[in-house]
């Protein structure tokens, strides 16, 4: 059996490990940072933590004996996605970035592009507005700087501590999130400014649809540049990247 590790947290690493965990000839682990206190139900076993940097990780692909590596972390994870090439090329491992596509900005969309929170924070301005903030808990430290505002924070977790702001209001939500549902949140709450990751894919995007349906503003912010290594965008072709490499495998005897 071929060991196949997928390091995970999105959809499609939980969509690629179903798709694989009923074949014979693979062992498949999905790793897991960790981040999320609660993780959905997976359909493979799981590994929870990091490995140690970069030569962590590579000692453990060489020690599992791992015949291919799967990065499937989310856009926005570019240390781990860093990590994993460079431990990929250290172990000689076979690797594939699973990436999905970006949002693009069309007509009706006001986006605002902004290289982190704390720009995005920044970006907003002096009056006080109704903010939507749809990010990790754990990234939201720099709306302090920018106290007069009144947010409203979706997470899967709870934030604890809360935010040291006196007006924010929260919320725990896992996607996919439709757009009818985040047009009535936007609404209820009669949210002014959306700030959001353009992470891509369909479980999110209800909140950039209902934003353009009521001619709101999104603080877009930058995806971050990741490693150049061989990419896919869906799971299809992850799977006939798989297959294609036991082929070679097999090709020479490996």
């Amino acid at each position: 059996m071929r060991r196949v590790l997928i390091l995970g947290g999105t959809a499609e690493a939980r969509e690629l490990a179903a798709q694989l965990a009923a074949r014979a000839d693979l062992a498949v682990t999905l790793s897991l940072a960790g981040r999320t206190r609660s993780p959905a139900p997976q359909p493979v076993p799981v590994r929870i933590g990091g490995f140690g940097g970069v030569q962590g990780l590579a000692d453990y692909l060489s020690n599992e004996r791992i015949a291919a590596l799967i990065d499937a972390t989310h856009p926005y994870a570019a240390t781990i996605s860093d990590n994993a090439a460079r431990a990929a090329q250290r172990s000689h491992t076979p690797h594939l970035a699973l990436r999905r596509a970006p949002w693009v900005c069309g007509d009706g969309d006001r986006w605002i592009e902004a290289g982190d929170v704390a720009d995005a924070a920044a970006s907003i301005g002096s009056a006080p507005r109704r903010i939507f903030v749809a990010l990790g808990r754990k990234e939201l430290a720099p709306l302090v700087r920018a106290p007069q505002h009144h947010y409203l924070i979706r997470s899967v977790d709870p934030v604890d501590p809360p935010l040291a702001v006196p007006h924010a209001a929260y919320i725990i939500g896992r996607g996919p999130f439709l757009e009818c549902d985040e047009r009535t949140l936007l609404e209820q709450h009669r949210i002014e400014i959306i700030i959001a990751k353009n992470s891509g894919g369909q479980a999110s995007y209800g909140k950039i649809t209902a934003a353009r349906a009521l001619g709101l503003p999104v603080i877009m912010l930058r995806r971050p540049v990741l490693p150049l290594v061989p990419a896919v965008e869906s799971v299809k072709d992850a799977l006939d990247w798989l297959d294609h490499a036991r082929t070679a495998s097999m090709a020479r005897g490996v």
